[in-house]
């Protein structure tokens, strides 16, 4: 069997602690290895003047091989281009975008140093999975290098219209660098939709069936893949967790209180300002819940050398004193703000004991936080998930409620039918949404991408055919 090569921006290692379960892209590419060899390559997170050989960290059947990057580097390649001009775009955010051609140069330098550092490791039958929107390039880079090898492209975040692409300063060279894969698979068909735009309507790219294309010599496939959890497993840790020391300390802090928890990374995308003003307006409109709810919104910070970053946090925590200021009392606090990093076994308690997950990022995805949500409830007596429509996970999770994240008095009202949702309701909704996670369960989703990118004839919508067959 061909070794499988994953290439990412960075590469979660095993845990050697044998502690908290491993989330997202460590537990697609555990279950794609299964019975292969493979290895993943990928940034150290270590910066150095003089970049020393790549450290290679052997495990089982699988190795680990990490690189540092020069200083220059990482901040034009991470902090500039990918950070301050791809994140807001493919987020529809033009207005934070603030290009510059030496970020540019940086991020077309990384990926060329990327497959410098790779090519010699690859072997002739490798099969060259890339992730995400840090190394777009990076088959153009492998491509002129000689390597002929079928490489895939998975981007984990939004694909936006061509008319927010093509605000891009070389948008043309960035984008059509993707033509270089053999295969690009998105989250969502929305995405792939508007991928598709862009191929006909601005670079010409011909296809009989809006998977199939053809630019110039260039002939490559466009899938959609949403990602999934691990959905037993996330189950399993949330049983646990929610007989410890912990759960016992948070079950007595709220004192029979309806729990309301958000769990984000701290990133505009994410909405929170606008979810904080919805719920001051649900205290406004129904205060008899004044003193029966506690909302909980853990939001570590991330990207703090980035300066919209440190504008969201300020906004976070003015708004939460605002609220606590104007609602609280000497025995209740409306909100309860947590910026640091927890234990993956504590947030699966967290969410097993909430009775309303709010998950309302402005864009996203896909967002795995509603999908763990669902996996983490109790089925006999399961907490109500309200989802913005504007995730990735929308698309699936249609039993959640489901709101415009930009509508506040919507966003208050379906706190309200969340609290107030019968028992019977709230079983079906979860029975549904967790039926879903079954069939997308994160085992399935590398898999799936790695045959298509492999073998032609399979499925590039593979969940809908999955569901559809059940």
């Amino acid at each position: 069997m061909p070794r499988l090569v994953v290439i990412s921006n960075r590469v979660a290692l095993p845990d050697e602690d044998g502690g908290s379960a491993p989330g997202g892209l460590a537990v697609a590419v555990a279950a794609t290895m299964q019975g292969r060899d493979g290895l993943w390559f990928g940034w150290s997170g270590q910066v150095s003047d003089e970049p020393p050989p790549p450290t290679t960290i052997d495990c089982g059947h699988m190795k680990y091989v990490l690189t540092d990057v020069r200083p220059q580097d990482f901040q034009e390649y991470y902090n500039g281009f990918a950070n301050r001009v791809l994140w807001p775009i493919l987020h529809y955010r033009v207005d934070l975008a603030e290009f510059s051609e030496a970020d540019f140069d940086g991020y077309r330098r990384v990926n060329e140093f990327f497959a410098e550092r790779l090519g010699p490791l690859l072997e002739a039958d490798d099969i060259l999975w890339v992730h995400d929107y840090h190394l777009i390039p990076l088959a153009l880079a492998l491509r002129a290098r000689g390597h002929a090898n079928r490489i895939g492209f998975f981007l984990h975040i939004p694909m936006p219209p061509p008319d927010f692409l093509t605000t891009l300063p070389h948008h043309a060279e960035l984008v059509g660098a993707l033509t270089e894969y053999n295969l690009i698979g998105f989250q969502t068909d929305n995405d792939a939709g508007n991928f598709a735009r862009y191929l006909t309507s601005v670079v010409g790219a011909a296809t009989p069936d809006g998977r199939h294309y053809h630019l110039g010599h260039q002939h490559f496939r466009v899938g959609v893949f949403p990602v999934g959890v691990d959905t037993d497993g996330f189950r399993r840790l949330a049983e646990a967790s929610a007989h410890t020391a912990c759960a016992a300390e948070l079950a007595e802090s709220l004192v029979g209180r309806a729990l309301m928890v958000g769990v984000d990374r701290l990133d505009y995308s994410k909405g929170i300002v606008n979810r904080l003003d919805a719920y001051e307006l649900f205290l406004e409109k129904y205060p008899g819940w004044h003193g029966h709810i506690t909302y909980l919104q853990i939001a570590p910070g991330c990207r703090q050398d980035i300066p919209e970053y440190l504008e969201i946090d300020a906004a976070v925590n003015a708004k939460v004193g605002h609220i606590n200021g104007r609602f609280g009392a000497v025995s209740w606090v409306p909100v309860r703000y947590v910026s640091r990093n927890h234990r993956r076994e504590d947030i699966a308690m967290v969410m097993r004991m909430a009775r309303i997950g709010l998950v309302t990022p402005l864009r996203d995805g896909m967002n795995l936080v509603a999908k763990e949500f669902v996996a983490a409830q109790d089925p006999a007596d399961p907490g109500v998930l309200i989802l913005s429509q504007f995730a990735g996970a929308a698309a699936e999770l249609g039993a959640a409620l489901i709101v415009n994240p930009h509508d506040r008095g919507a966003m208050a009202d379906a706190i309200h039918t969340a609290l107030d949702m019968p028992l019977d309701e709230r079983r079906a909704r979860h029975q549904e949404m967790y039926a879903v996670l079954e069939a997308n369960h994160i085992r399935y989703w590398g898999q799936s991408f790695i045959e298509a990118l492999t073998r032609p004839g399979r499925a590039l919508n593979w969940l809908s055919n999955r569901i559809d067959t059940r």
